[in-house]
């Protein structure tokens, strides 16, 4: 199992389009790919289950990886969310 914690940085947080992204960059792995906010853990190839948790700038978030692809997987998603402006 691979995680990472990042702060939101986005003025609008983790809203419809960074959503989108996040679960077009998760879906590419057999992992299975979570995102935790406020101890809810949501699938992260769920557009419904990330958008469900209503993350806003300066939120504190972590992703968690697990499965045969899982460091891949971790760094495409920290790379989409740093070169999105999304967190760090």
């Amino acid at each position: 199992m691979a995680e990472k914690n990042f702060k939101v940085v986005a003025e609008t947080g983790i809203h419809a389009r960074p959503a989108t992204l996040l679960v077009q960059a998760a879906s590419k792995f057999d992992s299975e790919v979570q995102l935790e906010y406020k101890e809810k853990k949501v699938n992260l190839k769920s557009i419904m289950g990330v958008m469900s948790l209503g993350i806003g700038q300066g939120a504190d978030i972590k992703i968690i990886a697990e499965g045969s692809d899982e460091a891949d997987a971790l760094n495409t998603i920290e790379e989409t969310l740093k070169r999105e402006g999304l967190a760090e």
